[in-house]
């Protein structure tokens, strides 16, 4: 027999015995039941204290929980993920969405304040990617002083020579030319253009390609009336009939099916062009191998040559021969062993020539003006006379004084620019370094050998290519002028093809012009050319003429471009928008990343669950209540009543296998059981599980 401590059975309330909720297991028992102490399942240490006798109970433990601490945790809804993230977030204003959740106003406030500030600060981080990604540059100017190399000077004749291996042809071209100026415009050039002509007969037949005079056709009635309407003042001269007519050549294909004619409003353009085009055939003819010019050297041509106070050498000069300029002569190239070097600036400490300018009428009708070309450029860039010369007056002399300048490009994603030309479609055709010019001359020169099946005499040509004479290719002219209309209209892309170099260095030129020699000094000087040089010509001042280059200051500028945004920069400006709108460091945006894929994780096992739940809960349940009916069922404590409805129960019979359900929780299960009957009074007898 077993009481409560503290509680008397002799009075007992006339009221059924009700569980005490608030009864707990500290509570002792009066009275002690004969047999000796069982070991009772779930006694807690303080009903050992109660036993004891040992004062005052402390508060029991928690019991343990089926949750225990794991190495990664994830919180269970999104609302308690939130709530952990703004109650412990760096960011500034997120804990207002939590602590003033009671108020919906505010929380619906802070709430619309947090997104359009989160929606600025990435409005911002749009601008700044945005700058970054399209990679400007900064140009930075750089003004440095020091000893300078001096550049390139190629200057040429401007007389193309007659080769002996084609005197005959350029000879027979001459009179074909003469007895086509009569024809056309009555004019005898015999005296001008050919010594000793054999007489005028028809030559012209002999020739293909004959220059034509072309009717052009007269402009409609309407726009010539609207013409003469939008004049303010009448011309009663009746129309010259010049006007009405060109003056070309015709070029046809390989079959004739396609021709058109080359003209020209300009009888002087017309007749040098058409006599370039049959001089360009005649000097293809030429053999690849020609004995040297011995009869137009150095000094036939330049009188005098200084550079620094120190006469020239023939090792400071190379020769090469071009088509329409002639005999060319480059200053200090890369041939030379010791390249000139300018260590102070002025007239007195560059480059000085005297030159022989007179007309020797070598081919009068290719060469019209009359002096010298000159052309400053870098010792491993080719002269191209066409693109970047000036020519020389004769009886001047002219100064031109240099300044050095040098441009660094960007490369890669800041700038469309190459750096050796390796990267570029274009075969380098020159034996010089990669150069914006020479591209686009080798891409002119591709072209031409893939379209006509012959190559340019002007520009370098492959191996096992032959240069374009109208014996062998009928059809050059014609493919030749419409190339070159494609070429000029950029239809052949080599002006896309060819970049420009990521480094450059130019020299900005500017010139001066005087007299020379003066009036009072020419009579001396040309009485020492004659003397020393052999000069004889009847217009002295128009066969003489003098050169200065040097340069202006040797202080050369350099251009340079730079990242205007770099990463350092980008993450700067990053952090500053951050700060701005959020006030907040780098480890806020780790703060962020978390959150991120802590939401990722959530959405992930819920779906996994739902997957779950829709998929295998039937297999999962029937092998669960496999697991519940092999389960025995295990002793109950001591101290435990059972129901009396399961008293009942029991004697009634075994009963199939219950579900697996929690039983309610008994309070009264530490007193005295009541009686099976139920009845008002209460024994202080305990029944036996079996019966009363």
């Amino acid at each position: 027999m077993s009481s409560i401590k503290g509680n008397k059975l002799e009075e007992q309330d006339p009221r059924p015995l009700q569980p005490t909720p608030g009864l707990m297991e500290g509570n002792k028992l009066e009275e002690q039941d004969a047999s000796p102490p069982q070991p009772t399942p779930g006694l807690m240490k303080g009903d050992k204290r109660e036993e004891q006798g040992l004062g005052p109970e402390p508060a029991a433990p928690q019991q343990p929980t089926a949750e225990e601490e794991a190495l990664i945790e994830f919180h269970r809804s999104y609302r308690e993920l939130f709530e952990f993230f703004c109650n412990n977030t760096t960011i500034h204003g997120a804990i207002r969405l939590v602590c003033s959740q009671h108020n919906r106003m505010k929380t619906a406030f802070w709430a619309v304040l947090w997104l359009c500030t989160f929606g600025m600060m990435y409005w911002q981080f749009g601008l700044l990617f945005g700058e970054y990604f399209s990679y400007p540059v900064s140009l930075n100017i750089n003004l440095n002083s020091d000893k300078l190399v001096f550049p390139a000077v190629t200057i040429c004749t401007l007389n193309p020579y007659r080769y002996p291996e084609i005197k005959e042809e350029l000879e027979e071209l001459d009179r074909i030319t003469q007895q086509t100026l009569f024809d056309l415009y009555k004019y005898d050039s015999s005296a001008t253009l050919v010594a000793g002509s054999r007489g005028r007969r028809d030559l012209r037949g002999t020739l293909l390609h004959p220059l034509q005079r072309l009717r052009v056709p007269p402009p409609l009635h309407g726009a010539r009336q609207a013409r003469s309407a939008a004049s303010s003042v009448r011309d009663n001269n009746p129309q010259v009939d010049w006007k009405d007519w060109k003056i070309g050549f015709q070029l046809c294909n390989q079959n004739k099916s396609d021709c058109f004619y080359q003209t020209y409003s300009s009888g002087v353009d017309a007749v040098r062009e058409w006599y370039r085009f049959h001089y360009i055939n005649i000097l293809s003819r030429l053999p690849e191998t020609l004995p040297s010019l011995e009869e137009d050297t150095l000094g036939n041509f330049i009188f005098a040559c200084r550079f620094n106070q120190v006469s020239c050498n023939q090792a400071n000069y190379s020769h090469f021969h071009h088509p329409v300029y002639g005999n060319c002569y480059t200053f200090n190239d890369k041939n030379n062993s010791n390249l000139w070097m300018s260590s102070m600036p002025g007239v007195n400490n560059g480059l000085s020539l005297m030159l022989r300018t007179e007309q020797n009428d070598f081919i009068p009708l290719l060469s019209t003006v009359t002096g010298a070309r000159v052309m400053v450029h870098g010792q491993d860039e080719p002269a191209f006379m066409d693109d970047g010369g000036f020519n020389l007056r004769p009886g001047v002399e002219t100064s031109i004084s240099m300044r050095k300048e040098a441009l660094d490009r960007l490369g890669g994603d800041y700038g469309d620019c190459t750096k050796n030309g390796s990267d570029v479609p274009v075969k380098n055709l020159y034996p010089s370094k990669y150069t914006q010019q020479v591209c686009i001359h080798s891409c002119f020169q591709e072209n031409m050998i893939k379209e006509c099946g012959c190559a340019y005499i002007f520009y370098p040509r492959p191996q096992k290519v032959e240069y374009c004479d109208y014996r062998k290719h009928s059809s050059w002219g014609y493919c030749y002028y419409k190339l070159q209309a494609d070429f000029s209209s950029d239809h052949l892309g080599c002006f896309t093809k060819c970049r420009k170099p990521c480094s450059v260095t130019s020299y900005q030129l500017s010139a001066g012009y005087s007299r020379w020699p003066s009036v009072t000094s020419q009579e001396w000087v040309f009485e020492m050319l004659l003397r020393q040089n052999n000069y004889t010509i009847n217009n002295k001042r128009n066969g003489v003429a003098k050169v200065n280059i040097f340069f202006k200051e040797l202080n050369y500028k350099t251009n340079s471009e730079s990242p205007s945004v770099t990463m350092v920069t980008l993450l700067s400006n990053l952090g500053s928008q951050w700060s701005l709108w959020f006030g907040s460091s780098v480890l806020s945006v780790v703060e962020m990343a978390e959150l991120i894929f802590d939401l990722l994780v959530i959405t992930f096992l819920l779906l996994l669950r739902r997957f779950r739940s829709r998929y295998w809960s039937p297999g999962r349940g029937d092998r669960g209540a496999q697991e519940v009916a092999s389960t025995q069922a295990s002793s109950p404590p001591s101290h435990f009543c059972p129901h009396p409805t399961s008293l009942y129960l029991s004697q009634l019979g075994p009963a199939p296998s219950p579900a697996l359900t929690a039983p309610p929780p008994a309070y009264a299960t530490l007193g005295p059981c009541p009686s099976p009957g139920g009845s008002a009074g209460a024994s202080s007898t305990a029944y036996p599980l079996g019966g009363p």
